[in-house]
């Protein structure tokens, strides 16, 4: 079950990372372009917030009955 749940996870991923691609080619190579010019300390600062928002969106999830049916 849990291998079940992790595979389905990295699927959504996916999905969610492609779908810009698909929709907006010609806005994601700007966006690119942009990204190859910020510097990397900025990025690691917006990486390690997202992490922390979806460790805490992963953590409020199983930790509280908000999300129960």
């Amino acid at each position: 079950a849990a291998m079940k749940l992790f595979l389905l996870l990295v699927g959504m991923v996916c999905i969610l990372e492609g779908l810009p691609y698909v929709a907006f080619p010609e806005a994601m190579r700007g966006w690119l372009a942009k990204l190859s010019q910020t510097p990397a300390g900025v990025l690691r600062g917006i990486g390690l917030v997202v992490m922390l928002v979806g460790f805490l969106l992963c953590w409020v999830v199983q930790r509280t009955d908000l999300f129960s049916e």
